[in-house]
């Protein structure tokens, strides 16, 4: 969702907010502000459409002060128009707020100040909040008047407070939505996302649930919204600040993409031993015997962690012998699920704040299940939440559509099938090794897939005029067919479905044509003849294949036309693993039909990083 930036310290403030923008503009591109405070009271700048368009006024227009807020958004309520740009302010215009989240009751709300007196200039339901903190300003401080005020508000919502009648303070407070507090030397940050501040410090700390810091220039002070003080530690950050940087690509989704190997290695690193032939998942701090009397594996997550979902299910079901469900997110908590006895919920989310995850966690918690996350952000609101967590590890992914947390996903899922598989004694400490000896290849052959699935850029240029993609998978590879299309439809606007092989000829056959691309996941395993019996219905109604295979495999060759239709391949590896190396080719084919149709590849339109709203 929306991007936030606080800075309060000695250095040139507009630098730092435009610097922190410009690294969340992932989290919402629809119009981008900044406020800054100094001698002469508050200074505003908007723009509608993306920061460039921000920064064009700022160097036209210049603006300076001692300290300030800045903000990206992604719109919800009200148009992306400058308007409706963020930062919003009180009548006074000395009351300034930036927002992430939904206040849901803002119409009620809103009707009510009117009739107070206030006047509105904006459709958006973020300038409710300053209005009410003007209203409720006493002697007693910039923080208490916001506590008042937030007591009115229903929704979700991360804010960051500035008033030139408290001067040199940032009231930064959250309820649902992130956000963090970076402490440097002698200067302090609020910041919806790490990337913002990582360059000028390492030192955060993540703002609990109803959580609030009050930053002044002698430091910190934390506190909930009834204004009892909580104490907080600094946590580390260990991401280099390069590693958020686009490195010489031309997007970042390419950096993305091409980092695989090493997040997925990152992702392993540490977790197992082929000498003992275990997996060591002691983060997930749940004792053997809970483990051992499991009687489900609930899997929660949306978008993309949602396929990795799906792959995990039949990881878990094959190797710990637990039956699983996986449930969206956005779903489960509106239908009263059951919850069995014995229960575990396993939440995966990049972020770590998907507000729909995040809100299905808590109901399957309220009805007795263990809990574990699978996670990219340290910290998180899901990290806290759960029994314990599976980090990724794959360090900061900038791209909207996400590339190398997948697969690290994928990675952990697999992990956590076989501890859950050790535990449990449904797999010899030989048969583990196998699997383990199999996913420390992995880095290396992902390696070699990075590298053929390059020629995805000969098969993007003959296809990127199509306007429908037909994506085709069996068992554990069905979900990546349904990435597949997610991938090609969220960055190059492309219709494309993803559906089981074996029920292509129960609907989706009907599409097939000469103009209609079939990709067809085709590896070596159980169901390859099967797969092959959907290619040959599909070339029989004039149908053209792009057939993702496994390298070697001459088969498939021979029934692929060679001036029609296309083969990629990628190394061999075991069943479990193969849905990894799928994932590359895929990914490249969404990234090059996007570059070749002149897409915005990272900041697709209408999608943010990060799902903090329902």
């Amino acid at each position: 969702m929306c991007g936030i930036i606080g800075y309060l310290g000695s250095k040139p403030v507009v630098p730092i907010l435009l610097e922190g923008l410009r690294k969340m503009e992932y989290r919402g591109y629809d119009s981008a502000g900044l406020a800054v405070l100094g001698p002469k009271g508050v200074s505003l700048r908007r723009s509608a459409g993306k920061l460039a368009n921000l920064e064009t006024i700022v160097s036209t227009d210049p603006v300076d002060g001692a300290y300030g807020i800045g903000h990206t958004r992604w719109a919800t309520h009200g148009r992306p128009t400058e308007e409706n740009a963020h930062p919003h302010h009180d009548c006074t215009g000395n009351i300034v707020v930036v927002h992430n989240g939904i206040i849901e009751n803002y119409l009620e709300l809103k009707r009510e100040l009117q009739n107070q007196g206030h006047a509105f200039e904006t459709e958006t339901d973020t300038e409710v909040i300053a209005h009410l903190v003007e209203r409720e300003m006493r002697d007693d401080g910039l923080e208490n008047a916001a506590r008042r005020a937030f007591a009115f508000l229903r929704g979700m919502f991360a804010v960051v407070l500035v008033g030139a009648g408290d001067p040199d303070k940032i009231v930064a407070a959250r309820k649902g939505p992130p956000m963090i507090v970076g402490i440097g030397e002698d200067e302090f940050f609020a910041a919806s996302d790490i990337p913002a501040i990582l360059s000028h410090t390492r030192d955060v700390v993540f703002l609990d649930d109803e959580g609030m810091a009050v930053i002044t220039r002698s430091g910190v002070d934390f506190t909930n919204f009834s204004g009892r003080v909580v104490s907080k530690t600094p946590q580390r950050v260990l991401w280099d600040p390069v590693m958020a940087e686009k490195g010489g690509h031309p997007h970042f989704m390419l950096k993305e993409i091409l980092e695989q190997p090493t997040a997925v290695q990152d992702t392993i690193l540490g977790r197992v031993s082929l000498e003992q032939g275990q997996v060591f998942l002691a983060e997930i701090n749940l004792p053997d015997k809970t483990i051992q009397d499991l009687e489900q594996v609930t899997i929660i997550a949306c978008g993309t962690s949602w396929h990795a979902a799906l792959v995990g299910k039949c990881l878990i079901e094959a190797l710990a012998h637990i039956p699983v469900e996986v449930d969206y997110g956005s779903e489960y908590r509106y239908r009263d699920p059951i919850v069995a006895k014995n229960t575990l919920a396993v939440v995966i989310t990049q972020s770590g704040e998907t507000a729909d995850t995040l809100a299905a966690l808590q109901e399957a918690k309220n009805k007795g299940a263990s809990s574990v996350a699978i996670c990219n952000v340290v910290g998180s609101m899901a990290t806290r939440e759960t029994d314990g967590n599976i980090y990724t590890h794959a360090g900061p992914e900038i791209g909207v559509a996400s590339t190398k947390t997948f697969t690290s996903q994928l990675v952990a899922l697999n992990l956590l099938a076989l501890h859950l598989a050790q535990i449990r004694d449904t797999l010899s400490s030989d048969a583990i090794r196998q699997h383990l000896e199999a996913l420390l290849q992995l880095p290396q052959l992902l390696e070699q897939a990075v590298q053929a699935s390059q020629k995805m850029e000969l098969v993007a240029e003959r296809f990127y005029k199509r306007t429908g993609f037909l994506f085709l998978g069996r068992g554990i590879n069905y979900p990546i067919a349904l990435e597949g299309a997610l991938k090609l439809k969220e960055i190059s606007y492309v219709h494309a479905e993803g559906y089981p092989a074996g029920e292509m000829k129960h609907g989706p056959i009907a599409l097939i044509d000469e103009q209609m691309p079939v990709v067809a996941l085709v590896p070596q395993d159980q169901v390859f003849e099967k797969m092959i019996g959907n290619i040959q219905e599909t070339k029989a109604r004039g149908g053209t294949v792009i057939a993702i295979g496994t390298e070697g495999d001459d088969r498939l060759a021979g029934v692929l036309d060679s001036d029609r239709d296309v083969l990629i391949t990628v190394p061999a590896t075991t069943a479990f693993l193969t849905p990894v190396m799928l994932t590359i080719p895929l990914q490249f084919l969404a990234y090059y039909v996007a570059v070749r149709r002149e897409c915005d590849v990272d900041q697709p339109r209408n999608l943010a990083k990060s799902v903090t709203v329902e």
